[in-house]
């Protein structure tokens, strides 16, 4: 891969640096009474409440109170918290040992559709890695609930171009979203359709 035009690396979070478990959370939801959890949880797209929560429509309160209609009033902001958690498995040590060392030579950022629940946990727990923190890893980070648009749309993407002050020619995106990749190389990044599990470090063995 020619590294001589890329200044700015992307990285989707769930699926690419994260590992995900689909079937973890949709049983946690339903062990809670929630049974169209599996046409609500997806590894790429949510709907409904899910998709609401990841926009920004929904803040963290309002979606817990909208599961709470959809299963008993009894279930607890935890137990809904930790339904949601069973969806986050770990990030590989390499991979964050990737991130380090990629921030030594180039901008790397975070572009992912997340939500208010999922991400500060994460934050907290995921990325505490030998001493670190968060910020030790990425320069910014582009959260869909935040930003209050998710991706494959269009407009996540421009306001990272223009947050980042940067034209996509230079950025190199890794998603795991077929659709993401489209929507990305269709306003000219270059990316990287990122399989199940896969090891990133070959990519970057001309530039570490």
């Amino acid at each position: 891969m020619d590294f001589t035009s890329i200044s700015t690396l992307i990285f989707d979070f769930g699926g690419v640096l994260i590992n995900l478990k689909r079937e973890a959370a949709i049983d946690a939801f339903r062990q809670l009474g929630l049974d169209t959890a599996d046409q609500l949880l997806d590894n790429y797209v949510q709907s409904g409440i899910f998709m609401q929560l990841e926009n920004g429509s929904l803040s963290a309160a309002d979606f817990r109170d909208e599961v709470r209609k959809l299963t008993a009033p009894t279930v607890t902001d935890e137990q809904i918290d930790q339904a949601l958690y069973a969806f986050l498995l770990d990030i590989p040590a390499e991979k964050l040992e990737l991130l380090l060392a990629l921030r030594r030579k180039f901008r790397v950022v975070m572009l992912s559709n997340t939500n208010p629940i999922h991400f500060p946990w994460c934050a907290a727990t995921k990325f505490t890695y030998n001493g670190h923190q968060l910020a030790d890893f990425f320069d910014a980070c582009y959260l869909s609930y935040e930003l209050k648009c998710s991706k494959p749309g269009a407009e996540i993407f421009h306001k990272l171009l223009a947050a980042e002050g940067v034209a996509p020619e230079s950025c190199l995106f890794f998603d795991d979203g077929i659709q993401n990749i489209k929507a990305a190389q269709s306003l000219h990044f270059q990316t990287v359709l990122v399989k199940p599990n896969e090891d990133l470090r070959p990519y970057f063995a001309s530039v570490l």
